[in-house]
This record gives structure tokens, C-alpha cells and sequence, in this order.
């Protein structure tokens, strides 16, 4: 059923998509992530011409403003040169592969139709029988099987986890368990290489890029500690857009010089995991501290026999134990949970004090400001969730929509008020789709386009959910945000900006730049690379009037001016 093909035919096998189950491909014939020769067939190669590498930027090569302060940074993925040598990318299936095992994600009954595409055909019947013995398979934990007719030796079967944004961390560390369960199956069984599919499914609802991170970081852990039991881990792609996101992520994980060790310092995100790879939360840790040394001191002698009187007085004075106490064991740093406590009663304070943001009508502008890492998780959750959503109805309502570049090649984002329909709006569901348009835009400089006209009857949302909003997008849409152009501004929107510069973010809302003619618009963003809606043309005529004219090239439209 399967024969072997030449290197040259195998070279060509790991740029495209192989479904054939026909030939056979050795290790030996598939470039290791460490061949520096081989490094441009890494390079973005988009075998789907609807796919856009802008979505996902090369961490190698996109500017980041920490590049610089990284001096004196302890890399926590330096450079192994062993290590790397024992890592494979390659597009196709993993059964195709002439490895010891090969990894299937099935589900917890080890169903063939819920297993990998294409495995169980290959296999032969001999698997889904050796299956119905297993009794099945819990989530995060990996069985093995014989691989019957399949050229690796072994199939490792796990179970991936269902993604819920609200169950975020148990999805990592169960996906990051599965990883690393299909790895120790692989040492158990004295076996030394296996090739590693994307576990995750559309099915389950895990994002791919997030799930990437997990499988990527919990191999290199797992290796760190089994250097000489493990040989080979082939990553396989069956996709071009697995296969881009895993060209960008192992550079991070598995630098292979000094250069990609330094850019990672700046793009791996904040959490990384333990020295497992799996998500450890610091207010769930069990915290047991050692008692302090100290030379124990004798207490001082108590009479055999005391008088009656100081019996009592005896048994109630705990001075002796002072003896046994040390100073420094009784100021101790404060741990995650008084940090915690001490967050929460500043929040509550904020709560329940005099808010002049909300008794102005401003909304709920207190509450203790977020870390870094902090407004990371939230992002990231928000970013999972919108991933996972249909939110096509958000979309067609053209509140926020792309546009082409300004007068300086920045990106621009269009954001049109008479469309923002307060009462007919879900505002969770159109912050996730905000979040969605935008993280695209937020990784390198951009400016935001709103167009005010006819939109000063419509209501607004308050600053308190403006601040929440800012919060989610994070501080990388803060820095990269270049300019927000306001056509049309009204005095109530002045006041609200510059309520917002006070109470909200000076730093953003002073990008703000009012702009009462299109005409003077059209000097900062070209004609050609906006779509503006038609009421803009009648609301401009009717505010500004005047002479001459604007021809719209989409619509072919002519407004002339009186």
C-alpha cells in the first residue's frame, strides 16, 4: 500500500498538501528545523491565494519597540542546538510518515469517526477493532495502539479538550497534558520519534494559534528534561494556515541562534507556563514555607509543685514561646492572596465612594487600573472568544469596517457613528467584533477614521465601557495608534473628548484631530482608499455649502455644491 519516495519528492511533499496514503517518507528526507540551508523552505510560502500573511506578522522581522530593552534579560528559551536537531516541520498527514508513533485525536470513545481524518482508512480495520477494547479515553490523557498497516509502529490516541473563553486556563493545561501524555506514552514504550498532528479540532472550538503556543512550548519542556530518550517530534500541518502559524511560533520556542533568541525576548507572550508548559495561576498555588532555623532556647524551669495561686497564671503566659518565634518569619513579603485581597478592597473602595464620573453620567470610571499582564489575559480571552463566534450580523450593520492606507501608508480602520445604533445593539457582541477587526491592525502603527455626521441625535455609550473598550484592545493599540480623524465634530462631541482626555486616557484622546471639511480629509487619508457612505456627501453639503464639487470613483456619484 505504501512505497517509498525519493528525498527530492519528499522535499517537494513538505511545502504542499499530501493526501495520498501511497508513499512513504523517512526523517531522513525531511529538513530539521535546525538545517540553516534549509531555512528558506521555511519562509511564507501561501499555497491558498485567499490567505494574507499581514494577518499573521513574522515576529523575526516586525518591529517591536522592546527589541531594545532586552540587555540583561534571561531568555527562557535559549538556544539548545541538541534540542532543535530533534525538531521536523512538515505539511501533511502524520501517518504518512516512517516514524515509531504517530499521534491521533479522537474523541473519548476512540470513535473512527471522530478520530483523524484518514488514519483509520489507512491503518486498516485491525485499529478501530483494538480501539473497542481500550474502554475509552479521558481528556488530556493518551492511550496506544499497534499501528497495523500504517508504516510507524505505534498510534498514540488523546483526547483535546472543548474550548470555553470562561474555562480558558483548564483548556491549555488539558490540550498542554494531551502533548505531553502522547510523549511520555512514546518513552514508556522504548520508542524514540513521533510525528504530532494539530490536536485541536474546529469541532471543539479551540483557537488554532493559542493551541500552536501550547503544543510548541510543552514539547520543548518535555525534551529539556528527556534530551536522550527522544530522538525525533515532527510537527504536521495539514493546512496552510497551521502551517504559517507554526513557521512564526518556533522561532520563539526553539530559536536557532542568538538573533532569534533576542526577538523572542520581546514577542513570547507574558505567560508561558511552569517547566511543564502548562498555565500556573499564582492565587491557586499551594504555598508551604520552610520554618526558620534558629537555635532553640531551653524555656525556663517551672517548678515541680507551683502554689495554687499561679497555677492558672502559669498555663496562661505564652512568654516562654517567644524563644521559638522569629522576627523575620513574621514579616514575610505578602503573598498572591493578600495582594489579591488588598486588589479587591481597593476596587470595592472604588465602588462604593463618591464617583464623579457617574454622577456626572459619565458611567463607572473608578476600579484599580490593570497590569500588563492582566490586560494581556484579557485581551487574549476576548480575542479566543470573538475567534469562535458567527458575528457576520455585527458586520453587515458597517459601524467599523477596513479601509485602504493614509497619506503615509498606515492602515486605516472606518468607524461611522450614525451607524452605531445603541438600542439595536448587543455591545458584548460588538466589542468582540471590534476586537476581532482590529487585531490585525494593532500590530504596527494605524489610524481610525469616524465620521460624525448625522450621528449627534444618536445616543452614546458611556466612558465607563470607553475605558473597558481600551482596556480589552490593550496597550499595543495605544501605542500604535498614530491618529483618530473626527469628520464632522459637534461641541457635545469636543466636551465628550475632552472629558475623556481627563478621565479616561489622555494619552489616546489627544490623537484626536477635528476635521470639519471632507475636503480636508482627503489631505490626510486619499479619496480612493475610503468608502464613504452617501448621507456623508449630503451632511457635508448641507453643514459646509460653498463651491465646486466631489465625484465618488465607486459610486460614480456628483455632488456639486451650490
Amino acid at each position: 500500500m505504501y512505497r517509498t519516495v525519493a528525498t527530492s519528492a519528499a522535499t517537494t511533499t513538505a511545502t504542499t498538501t499530501t493526501d495520498s496514503v501511497d508513499y512513504v517518507v523517512n526523517l531522513d528526507q525531511i529538513p530539521r528545523w535546525s538545517d540553516a540551508e534549509h531555512r528558506s523552505s521555511l519562509e511564507f510560502v501561501n499555497e491558498d491565494p485567499s490567505f494574507s500573511n499581514s494577518y499573521f506578522p513574522d515576529p523575526l522581522t516586525s518591529p517591536s519597540d522592546a527589541e531594545g530593552g532586552n540587555y540583561g534579560v534571561v531568555s527562557r528559551f535559549p538556544v539548545d542546538h541538541e534540542i532543535n536537531s530533534k525538531i521536523y516541520l512538515w505539511r501533511g498527514n502524520p501517518w504518512n510518515l516512517e516514524v515509531d508513533a504517530v499521534v491521533n485525536s479522537t474523541n473519548e470513545n476512540l470513535d473512527e469517526a471522530h478520530s483523524s481524518p484518514g488514519l483509520h482508512a489507512a491503518a486498516g480495520p485491525g485499529l478501530s477493532e483494538e480501539c473497542g477494547t481500550l474502554g475509552g479515553c479521558r481528556t488530556g490523557m493518551a492511550k496506544v495502539t499497534n499501528a497495523y498497516d500504517l508504516p510507524a509502529r505505534k498510534v498514540m490516541h488523546t483526547v483535546g479538550p472543548k474550548y470555553a473563553v470562561k474555562y480558558h486556563t483548564a483548556a491549555e493545561n488539558a490540550l498542554s497534558h494531551c502533548y505531553r501524555s502522547c510523549l511520555e506514552l512514546l518513552i514508556e514504550n522504548g520508542l524514540q520519534s513521533i510525528a504530532m498532528g494539530c490536536i485541536y479540532t474546529e469541532g471543539k472550538n479551540y483557537p488554532r494559534e493559542p493551541a500552536a503556543h501550547v503544543a510548541i512550548r510543552t514539547v520543548r519542556r518535555l525534551i529539556e528534561k528527556q534530551k536522550g530518550k527522544i530522538k525525533a517530534v515532527v510537527f504536521c500541518t495539514t493546512s496552510s494556515i497551521d502551517t504559517e502559524i507554526y513557521k512564526r511560533l518556533l522561532p520563539l520556542y526553539f530559536p536557532r541562534d542568538k538573533h532569534e533568541e533576542e526577538v523572542a525576548l520581546s514577542k513570547l507572550p507574558a505567560d508561558v507556563g511552569d517547566e511543564n508548559g502548562e498555565t500556573i495561576i499564582d492565587e491557586r498555588k499551594i504555598r508551604i514555607n520552610t520554618l526558620p532555623k534558629k537555635n532553640v532556647l531551653k524555656p525556663p524551669q517551672v517548678p515541680d509543685d507551683p502554689p495554687v495561686s499561679h497555677v492558672r497564671l502559669t498555663q496562661r503566659n505564652p512568654s516562654y514561646l517567644d524563644s521559638y518565634l522569629d522576627p523575620a518569619f513574621m514579616a514575610l513579603i505578602k503573598d498572591p492572596d493578600q495582594r489579591r485581597k488588598e486588589q479587591w478592597e481597593k476596587t470595592a473602595q472604588a465602588q462604593t465612594g463618591w464617583n464623579y464620573g457617574r454622577i456626572l453620567g459619565f458611567g463607572e470610571l473608578g476600579g484599580a487600573p490593570l497590569s500588563a499582564a492582566e490586560e494581556y489575559s484579557l485581551h487574549s480571552r476576548y480575542l479566543a472568544k470573538a475567534n469562535s463566534l458567527n458575528l457576520s450580523e455585527i458586520g453587515e450593520m458597517k459601524i467599523v469596517y477596513r479601509g485602504g492606507v493614509d497619506s503615509e501608508g498606515r492602515p486605516v480602520m472606518v468607524v461611522v457613528g450614525a451607524h452605531f445604533l445603541l438600542r439595536c445593539l448587543d455591545l458584548e457582541r460588538f466589542v468582540l467584533y471590534v476586537v476581532k477587526e482590529f487585531e490585525p491592525l494593532i500590530q504596527r502603527p494605524y489610524t481610525i477614521v469616524y465620521f460624525h455626521s448625522a450621528a449627534s441625535l444618536q445616543p452614546r455609550p458611556d466612558m465607563g465601557w470607553m475605558k473597558r473598550l481600551q482596556q480589552i484592545l490593550g496597550r499595543k493599540h495605544q501605542r500604535n495608534l498614530q491618529a483618530i480623524y473626527v469628520l464632522h465634530p459637534t461641541f457635545g462631541l469636543k466636551a465628550a473628548v475632552f472629558a475623556m482626555q481627563l478621565l479616561v486616557d489622555n494619552a489616546v484622546w489627544n490623537k484626536v484631530v477635528y476635521i470639519d471639511r471632507l475636503l480636508q480629509l482627503f489631505k490626510y487619508v486619499p479619496r480612493e482608499q475610503l468608502t464613504i457612505p452617501d448621507f456623508v456627501f449630503q451632511h457635508d453639503l448641507e453643514v459646509n455649502g460653498g463651491k465646486g464639487l466631489i465625484v465618488d470613483p465607486r459610486t460614480k456619484y456628483v455632488y456639486h455644491r451650490p
